[in-house]
This record gives C-alpha cells, structure tokens and sequence, in this order.
C-alpha cells in the first residue's frame, strides 16, 4: 500500500488507554519504570537511565499495552545548547495509581 500511513507507537498506544485493569508484568526494566513513575514525573532521559534502556517511549508504550495510560506532558525546556524544546515527562493518573496499586496488593507487594 503505496500511500498507507505508517503506524506510530503513539496511535497503537492510544487504542488500548481505556483497558480496565493492568496485566501486570515481571520484565525488570518495566519494574524499574513503574518504581520511578510511582515515585514522581520523570524525563525521558530519566527514564531510560533508571530502567536501563535506550528508548523509553517503547517502555512505556509497552506499559499501555498492559493497560496504563501513563501520559507524557510536553513541557518548555532548553537544550544543552540553550535552544528552546518541549521535553517530554511521563507521569502516572490516579487510575494508573490505582491499577498499580491493586496489581502489586493481589501479588503482595505493598507501595507507600
């Protein structure tokens, strides 16, 4: 299909946001994403140096695949040569807290 557009991460992501319930997950990077976004907001380049990856969007497009919304807000910055930017920060919604929250209580893992 010559003139078909290509799939982004961005538009598959968006299709699963209304899931009920997160699917849970054992990858360690994915462990580490979620103990950080549970945390606090974080930068894409934050996110890839706590989980131990190099493309962080693909992380969490893989954790909205199991059902988190976990939205990234682009907010003004400057880059390390002063140029404006819109750098992106991940952050967890009350529903994301939620699904979290009973995922690692059915586990018995508790978060404070």
């Amino acid at each position: 299909m010559k003139n078909a557009r290509p799939q982004t991460t961005e538009a598959s992501a968006l299709d699963t946001r209304n899931s009920s319930k997160f699917t849970g997950t054992d990858n360690p990077r994915h462990l580490r994403a979620i103990a950080l976004l549970l945390q606090r907001p974080a930068k894409r380049e934050e996110l890839d140096n706590r989980a131990g990856c190099s493309n962080s969007p693909e992380l969490v497009a893989e954790l909205r695949r199991r059902g988190l919304d976990a939205p990234c807000e682009r907010v003004p910055d400057r880059d390390r040569d002063g140029k404006q930017i819109r750098r992106g920060v991940y952050f967890f919604t009350s529903g994301d807290r939620r699904k979290l929250n009973s995922w690692m209580s059915a586990r018995g893992v508790h978060h404070e």
